[in-house]
This record gives structure tokens, C-alpha cells and sequence, in this order.
């Protein structure tokens, strides 16, 4: 498809959503700005009416940042009012550790974000607070935290996913550990009604600091751990553990690539899973001596992977989400010089079912910096892509919906 630029009015959102008309760089999106304030960390889901919903950490002043959303009933041509949501103002707004939201079946709400916490032994810790809404996000009470064990000074890089029960898991990185070796731990807990997460244990160690992690419920009601593990002290790549019981027992972790990638820092770009009647379908970065985004896939539940399919030599932060027909698509943002200038745009790429590529595009102009695409498919022909957009010294809440 050529590239073109497309300039259109848009309508506007409802309440104080509002809707810019925006560059796009093909025939069939258009770039939209979500909110007049400036924003991180956007992140999508779905309610459980199937409603698409939108949410970021919303600045406020320099200092102060606020967790907040917005519900579309029409597959994203328009958005409802603005909801913030109570006692978020310390959100430490992080495109790795993504504030989210999650429904319940029965309509609850649970909102999970990231705070500060620098301690002595680690500047950059941080803690994981949640609430609750019962009537559809008109209240909420009162945030928690995740841990309540106050040997646990650091929880960051969560996920949550739905089970099969209608109840919520979760998963984090966490300084509880039984050893002193390189890394965090890995810990789960679920929903219990509207008591909120309890039970929580740990599952894993050896996980690197500071790259998210992947949480997904499968088809047949496996859960699915996928994060970036520390193997032999100094190797970061991405490890995989599935639970068959609802999350009572994890299997050992496996690799999913032997990308060999040798660092003793923080890539700050985790992993994104999901599933078609295929098998699962995996995306990542490395860093390694053959680096970027990689794609690979799994027919038997994890118990092996197929030969790595690279992606983009200058990608990063990818994200895969499949369509009801089984199509895969994949985000990721990626560096790009013009005119002797640094910027970033964004890409997506279509696969077949069976993992094999098909189209790729980049949907942001060369001459702006985009960054940390989230993607939801909608239905099979239209997907939604949101992430952030630099203006002057500012970043704010863009989103496309993409045609097939």
C-alpha cells in the first residue's frame, strides 16, 4: 500500500476526550490524540461488555500524574467522557510497568498501578497499589497495596489475566528471593470475590529486574508465564512456564530462544504472548550480537519453540495480539534518522495463522517520535494501536485504528 499523507476533520469525543486530526502514513488510519493533557503508559483491554477501553497515566503539573480511562461501544470511533480514578496521584507513570485495568465477568473493576518506593537498597524499587469499583467505576475503594509483607520493598513489572473462574491473577517481580543470585523473584496471586488478591506465592527466580512480564490465559484454560529470565548470571533471554491447575503448580521454565544475549543492565523491554488455534505465538527484543524483534511460535503448549523469525533489526518493545480469524499482528517502535535527526516511528506487521509474514507498515510519520505501541485486535478487519507521541518536551496519547 503507498504511503500518502491523509488530513480529514475528526468528530470530537465525548466529556473531556478529545479528538485531533493527525498525520497518517497510509490510505486506511488516522492518528488521533486523545486527551489536551499529556499522558504515558496507555494501555488496552476490553470490559466486560466486549467494549474497548483506553487507559494511561494522565499528567496533571510536573509533579503529579493521575491513573485514568476512557470506554468506546464502537470499536474506538469514539470515546466516552474521561474517568480518573481516586487515590492514584502518586502513579509513577512507566511504559514497561504499564498501570492496568481488568474486568471481572460480573462487571468489578480492579485497577493495578505502579508507585514509587527508592529505598537504601535500591534507588529505583517501586510498589504495586490496586482498587476496586463495584458499580462500574462511580467509586472505588480505598487503594491497597499488592504485598502487605513488609519484607517486600520492591513489586514493579506486573500482569494480570482472567481465569477461567472469572477470578483475576496476577504476576510480579519482587525482591523477596531465597537466594543472593542476580535478580528478582517472580510471584502469582489470585482474586478472591471482592476480597481482593490473596494467596500469593512465589513461582520463579532468576528473573531480570526491569522488563515486564507476560500473564495470559489460553484457550483451554492453561496460564502462561513469560518473562526475561537471568540464566547463567549474565544471559537475559526469555524464559516460559505454563499451569494446568489454575495456577497451583508452574512447570520449570524453558527457553523460548537461545538469543545469548550477555548484560549486566536493564534492557527495559519485555516479552508479549498470544494464541490462535495455531499453537502460541511469541514476540520479543534481544540485544545480542544478532539483535531486535523476534517472532517465534509454539504448537505444544510451550514444550518447544520453532526457529526465531526476526522482525526489525532496529525494534523494540514489541507487542503480538491475534484476530478472531486467527491473524497475527505485531507492534513495536523502532529508531529512525532524517535529516540527520533522531526520531521513532511506529510499525505493525501482519502473519498468517501459521506464523508466516505478511505485510508490514509504519503508521507514524519519520519526522515524529512515537513509542511503546500497545495493540488490540478488534474484530478481522480492524485493530487498535495506541502509544505515546513526543511534542516539544511532552509526550501524549495517540491512537489509530488500523484497517486490514
Amino acid at each position: 500500500m503507498r504511503n500518502k499523507f491523509i488530513y480529514i476533520i475528526l468528530f470530537s469525543l465525548l466529556g473531556s476526550c478529545v479528538t485531533n486530526t493527525k498525520e497518517a502514513t497510509n490510505d486506511n488510519v488516522v492518528e488521533r490524540q486523545i486527551d489536551t493533557l499529556p499522558g504515558a503508559a496507555p494501555y488496552l483491554t476490553k470490559d466486560h461488555k466486549n467494549n474497548l477501553v483506553l487507559s494511561w497515566a494522565r499528567t496533571i503539573n510536573d509533579s503529579v500524574s493521575e491513573f485514568c480511562y476512557t470506554i468506546s461501544n464502537d470499536g474506538g470511533q469514539n470515546f466516552g467522557k474521561i474517568t480518573s480514578i481516586p487515590g492514584t496521584q502518586n502513579i509513577q507513570p512507566h511504559s514497561e510497568n504499564l498501570p492496568k485495568l481488568i474486568f471481572k465477568p460480573s462487571g468489578a473493576i480492579i485497577a493495578l498501578w505502579g508507585e514509587s518506593n527508592g529505598s537504601p537498597k535500591n534507588k529505583y524499587s517501586g510498589m504495586v497499589f490496586y482498587c476496586q469499583s463495584f458499580n462500574g467505576g462511580a467509586t472505588w475503594t480505598t487503594p491497597r497495596t499488592l504485598v502487605t509483607d513488609t519484607t517486600s520493598f520492591d513489586q514493579r513489572y506486573f500482569d494480570v489475566a482472567l481465569l477461567p473462574s472469572g477470578e483475576v491473577a496476577v504476576i510480579w517481580l519482587d525482591n523477596r528471593k531465597s537466594s543472593n543470585n542476580e535478580g528478582s523473584a517472580l510471584f502469582f496471586a489470585t482474586t478472591e470475590g471482592n476480597k481482593g488478591f490473596v494467596n500469593e506465592k512465589r513461582i520463579g527466580e532468576g528473573c531480570c529486574q526491569c522488563c515486564r512480564t507476560d500473564l495470559f490465559t489460553d484457550s483451554k484454560g492453561n496460564l502462561h508465564v513469560l518473562y526475561r529470565g537471568i540464566i547463567k548470571d549474565s544471559i537475559r533471554d526469555m524464559l516460559h512456564s505454563v499451569s494446568s491447575d489454575g495456577g497451583r503448580n508452574f512447570s520449570n521454565p524453558k527457553l523460548v530462544s537461545n538469543d545469548n544475549w550477555v548484560i549486566r543492565g536493564c534492557p527495559h523491554t519485555g516479552p508479549s504472548m498470544t494464541e490462535n488455534s495455531e499453537g502460541l505465538h511469541f514476540a520479543w527484543f534481544t540485544g545480542a550480537a544478532d539483535k531486535g524483534c523476534f517472532y517465534t511460535q509454539s504448537v505444544d503448549k510451550g514444550n518447544s519453540f520453532k526457529t526465531r523469525q526476526r522482525i526489525s533489526i532496529s525494534g523494540s518493545h514489541p507487542q503480538i495480539t491475534s484476530a478472531p480469524d486467527g491473524t497475527l499482528l505485531i507492534a513495536w517502535d523502532e529508531a529512525i534518522v532524517h535529516d540527520d535527526k533522531p526520531y521513532r516511528r511506529i510499525a505493525i506487521q501482519q502473519r498468517k495463522q501459521n506464523g508466516e509474514a505478511l505485510e508490514q507498515k509504519f503508521i507514524t510519520t519519520d519526522t515524529s517520535s512515537s513509542s511503546y505501541p500497545v495493540i488490540l485486535s478488534l474484530d478481522n478487519i480492524s485493530t487498535i494501536v495506541a502509544y505515546t507521541k513526543q511534542h516539544s518536551d511532552r509526550s501524549y496519547i495517540m491512537l489509530q485504528r488500523v484497517m486490514r
